[in-house]
């Protein structure tokens, strides 16, 4: 099977690692899947043939021999399909692990980024001291409660899966803030989380094809 995901050529510093093709090529490194990058220079994320894999010009867009697909949620959930490792072994672990995926990207992802997107963005602009605590609490709220879930747990669900993966890389967010030290079992599970093999493999793969195109 050919397996091909998309992935910028370069972006700034500031994003280099965290940009979200990490998430399948993570996937697929746990996977023990090869794949090929479709690497888009400037601009070329608005062609028309782009656009017509990925409607949004974002990546990653993924396909293989049988589908193509975008989201980066719904691409591992597809990858973990293909893979004896990261398959669900019953009905409810896959329900769970679907789950898990959704609200990484839909309960805390969202709160994540409006706590360091504003000043990556909108640096020196007057709004943004009086708009970081507020987003600060709403952080504190969804970290508190997955902190709760997370006790005693060492994954998200009995065992490491795609939906670990999207929950890192989300957390990733907030490593170095305050906001996340305040809760000593999400650091503990985040350095689980990016202690595995696959992804070391993952992000040094990511910063080589950064580097390589470096301009």
């Amino acid at each position: 099977m050919t397996i091909t995901i998309s992935a910028f050529a370069w972006v700034p510093p500031f994003a280099q690692g965290y940009v979200k093709d990490i998430r399948p090529r993570w996937a697929l490194a746990e996977a023990g899947l090869d794949y090929d990058l479709h690497l888009l220079s400037d601009g070329a994320q608005d062609h028309a043939d782009y656009r017509a894999w990925q409607p949004f010009g974002q990546v990653p867009a993924y396909r293989d021999d049988t589908v193509e697909l975008f989201e980066s949620g719904a691409i591992v959930l597809h990858i973990a399909s293909l893979s004896e490792v990261l398959a669900p072994q019953s009905k409810q672990e896959a329900a769970h692990i679907q789950a898990w995926v959704i609200a990484a990207l839909n309960s805390i992802e969202p709160k994540v980024d409006n706590l360091i997107l504003p000043a990556a963005f909108h640096a020196g602009e007057a709004w943004i001291s009086g708009f970081r605590p507020h987003a600060e609490h709403l952080l504190s709220l969804r970290l508190k409660s997955l902190s709760g879930w997370m006790k005693g747990r060492d994954w998200l669900v009995d065992r490491f899966t795609v939906a670990d993966i999207i929950m890192a890389t989300v957390l990733r967010g907030v490593q170095a803030e305050p906001i996340l030290q305040d809760h000593p079992n999400l650091v503990a599970y985040l350095n689980r989380c990016l202690a595995r093999p696959a992804f070391k493999k993952t992000l040094d793969a990511q910063l080589e094809t950064f580097a390589k195109n470096a301009l």
